[in-house]
């Protein structure tokens, strides 16, 4: 069996594993949601690559020009759309082939995803306007492969890095230095005649004919470094080689006079110390606050009202959605424990509602420098503070009766994929959209104090009724437990 036909039944078995898997209905209405929100993605594409052709007075390498900041925007969406491709690797990894044969293939499936070629929406509509508008066809032609090839190879930069995040969080910072460099020169000498000289440098690089020779040698050399790193870390993982003993182990006995929900409160706090996938999480959103407090205290690029308001909203919101979305999913690793002593589950969602509300203190005390520099006001970061404590977990919460798929302690290389329902989706709609659309509402009906003022009133509503819809979450996930308990059991590791 060469390596084309191998690569044709690992992609045959992949295809076979969703369908196989026990959410697989679940799965249908993830990927119907995707594919909904692909065909808006597109048009957006479409749009901006009309608008880029318009500026490019008639000449190829504009879109060039402006693949840094692309390549920003993709790498980041990338953080939602791709994964390392270990987790698919595994079942291989002790079969009779080749050790790098199967990470090769999946290395190359990464390459020719649906994903890379939804850039196209972009880069065609460019490329016809400006061939139409005297560009030449063969400049035209190099740009559009060179921006794809472009793309294809950031999807390598992502799996270097991504891989790297995975196992060491602070190898955000240095991913961050790297996309940053392009954009140096405006850090030196931040003028408006400098960004169009950059601009006109790259479209310059962009026009000449080492552009694709260049970006191919990349992409060779990305290859290999990628399928070394995603070999030996999937190995270790798998043989468990990096764990080691535990030298010490907190008490936190100041937890203890909360009684049961005291208990949980620290398994709450040595998970998000110890697990791997929540300290990643916990320290990206603290990153991310920092970013934004940062930058709308101390520039003016969102100096607009609109954007002032959602980033404060998102930066309170931000950890807890992140978080809350798989609520129950590693404690389907033990549910049968849980579910051995009458209402233990109501103290544990109390507990993961204490925390997740005391710790939107650290994003309150982040933001203060904008509160100094005039750009919130205390009155909008209460409210903010109080409508994610209340509503927003109200509404997260409800994810509880619903995910019924555990979620692994530590893996993340070979961790399984984590799908949706329908009622999932819409909860996590909702909580992602609800109290932006109460604050817009509220703007405009009873000005901005007024909706503050009621954002702070509703959100403590619900903090102080959080016993009773709690109870009422607990009284419905016992209506489904024999269901959640059977997909719990059939998605453990």
């Amino acid at each position: 069996m060469n390596k084309f036909q191998l690569y044709r039944l690992l992609r045959k078995n992949t295809n076979l594993s969703y369908k196989r898997s026990p959410v697989f209905e679940q799965n249908k209405w993830a990927k119907a949601l995707i594919y909904f929100g692909g065909a808006l993605f597109a048009l957006y594409l479409i749009l901006y690559g009309v608008m880029i052709a318009m500026t490019a007075d008639g000449e190829a390498g504009r879109m060039i020009s402006l693949m840094p900041l692309i390549m920003v925007i993709d790498f980041l969406l990338r953080f939602i759309f791709q994964t390392t491709p270990g987790m698919m690797v595994k079942p291989y990894i002790l079969q009779p082939i080749s050790r790098y044969t199967a990470i090769e293939c999946f290395l190359i499936s990464s390459h020719l995803s649906g994903y890379n070629f939804l850039w196209l929406a972009m880069f065609l509509p460019y490329s016809f306007i400006i061939l139409f508008a005297g560009a030449g066809f063969w400049p035209t032609l190099a740009e559009l492969v060179g921006a794809q090839l472009l793309i294809m190879l950031n999807s390598q930069i992502y799996l270097f890095f991504r891989t790297l995040i995975n196992r060491k969080i602070w190898w955000i910072m240095p991913a961050a230095c790297f996309y940053a460099i392009p954009f140096i020169p405006l850090l030196l000498d931040f003028k408006q005649s400098s960004v169009g000289k950059l601009i006109d440098s790259y479209a310059t690089f962009g026009r000449g004919w080492y552009l694709i020779p260049v970006i191919l040698a990349l992409m060779v050399g990305l290859f290999y470094v990628n399928r070394h790193f995603q070999f030996k870390y999937v190995y270790e993982e798998i043989s468990k080689k990096g764990e080691r003993a535990l030298k010490h182990v907190s008490q936190f006995a100041f937890f203890n006079r909360f009684g049961l929900i005291g208990e949980y409160l620290k398994i709450e706090l040595k998970s998000n110390i110890r697990n791997k996938t929540m300290k990643s999480r916990c320290i990206m959103s603290l990153t991310l606050i920092v970013v934004f407090s940062m930058l709308i205290a101390y520039t003016t690029i969102y100096d607009n009202k609109i954007m002032i308001n959602f980033w404060c909203l998102y930066c309170f919101a931000i950890y807890s959605v992140t978080t809350l979305i798989k609520i129950m999913g590693l404690e389907g690793n033990y549910i049968d424990l849980l579910m051995m002593h009458r209402e233990n589950i109501i103290a544990l969602l109390k507990a993961k509602f204490w925390f997740y509300s005391a710790i939107l203190l650290i994003p309150f005390v982040i933001m203060l420098p904008a509160v100094f520099t005039g750009k919130f006001t205390i009155l909008m970061l209460l409210a903010y503070m109080s409508i994610t404590a209340g509503l927003l977990h109200f509404v997260i919460f409800q994810l509880a009766v619903y995910n019924k798929q555990t979620l692994p302690l530590q893996q993340k290389m070979t961790a399984k994929g984590n799908f949706e329902n329908g009622m999932q989706i819409v909860i996590e709609m909702v909580a992602l959209f609800g109290p932006g659309a109460i604050a817009a509402i509220g703007f405009v009906t009873i000005g901005e104090t007024g909706t503050f003022i009621m954002m702070i009133i509703l959100g403590l509503c619900f903090i102080v009724t959080h016993p009773l819809w709690i109870r009422n979450i607990y009284s419905r996930m016992m209506r489904r437990r024999y269901e959640n308990l059977e997909g719990f059991h059939a998605t453990a590791q």
